[in-house]
């Protein structure tokens, strides 16, 4: 079966109201395109990220478009598009797509990952036996987190040479469960994963049980820390020895006041998620709450730590 792609550019302000106007003449899995929208949701969402690819932008740069897609051979759906594009008084693109596996060729995007040197992160349908390196299964499709960042791959190497076996990790900003799959993979007895996203928390029960893991082994919560009585409680019932965060800078500096309480059985914290520019702001939150800086890795423009509570 082949497809068609069909492009067609919109008013700036209009998208929503055109893509209604198409969805009532029986056009559905429309995918939106718009500058403004998405600058709209960077906006509403700025706690969780302070990088966005420059590309990216530009791509976006002026965009306000609808694509949708038809069979080759749907003459009958082309003529009615035809028909409503009019009515609007608007033009259309159309593009012919090659003739792919669809349901399958989106798994060519996630090749197996080396990281550092010792550790693969692959995605599950790949053959677990990779000569030479400790498997990190992931599905890739469930979650954010698959290995390919420089932020994820920094506190791995960083991993590799920390974690010994018995060691008791806590993840927080846990994602895919990426780091606390790896820990457990290391030789950790026991990971613990905490995530704001409860879509998170299931991802990572799944990968952890692609990797063999579940409870007690591997524990997957939902909470923020700083807002959570019950959980900070919770976490802090246990001791550990090491602490992951790889989230962003302001998450990072707006946790520093609770890490002290999961630092105290002389455990080391990894943060990563830190561009260059603000490492200083990072260590600085740090510093103010106790916790001295030992080391730092960087990858472009990315920056990773590690640390321990001041003596």
């Amino acid at each position: 079966m082949s497809w068609l792609e069909i492009t067609v550019p919109t008013p700036q302000g209009d998208l929503n109201t055109i893509s209604s106007a198409l969805t009532a003449r029986g056009f559905s899995d429309l995918v939106l395109e718009d500058q403004a929208e998405f600058e709209a949701f960077l906006e509403e969402n700025r706690s969780c990220w302070d990088y966005i690819d420059e590309e990216l932008q530009k791509k976006l740069q002026g965009l306000s478009q609808i694509k949708l897609y038809l069979e080759d051979t749907d003459t009958a759906g082309m003529e009615r598009l035809k028909a409503a594009l009019d009515s609007l008084r608007l033009n259309m693109t159309v593009q012919a797509l090659p003739d792919t596996d669809w349901a399958e060729s989106w798994k060519d995007n996630y090749p197996p990952q080396e990281v550092g040197r010792s550790l693969v992160v692959l995605p599950y349908w790949l053959d677990a036996d990779y000569p030479g390196r400790i498997p990190v299964i992931l599905d890739p499709g469930l979650t954010f987190g698959t290995g390919a960042h420089p932020s994820t791959r920094m506190v791995m190497e960083f991993m590799e040479e920390l974690v010994k076996p018995g060691f008791r990790c806590l993840d927080l900003g846990s994602g895919s469960g990426i780091l606390s799959i790896t820990a457990l993979r290391l030789g950790a007895a026991s990971a613990v994963g905490v995530d704001i996203d409860p879509k998170a928390e299931d991802a990572a029960r799944e990968n952890a049980a692609c990797n063999g893991f579940a409870a007690p082994e591997f524990t997957a919560l939902t909470g923020d820390v700083t807002q959570d009585a019950a959980l900070m409680e919770k976490l802090l019932g246990s001791e550990y020895d090491l602490v992951l965060v790889n989230i962003v800078a302001d998450v990072i500096i707006r946790l520093a006041p609770v890490l002290p309480g999961f630092l105290q059985g002389g455990a080391s914290l990894l943060c990563s998620g830190i561009l260059d520019t603000r490492l200083s702001d990072v260590t600085a939150a740090l510093e103010k709450n106790g916790i001295r800086v030992l080391e730092t890795k960087a990858e472009a423009e990315w920056r990773s730590l590690r640390a321990r509570l001041a003596e």
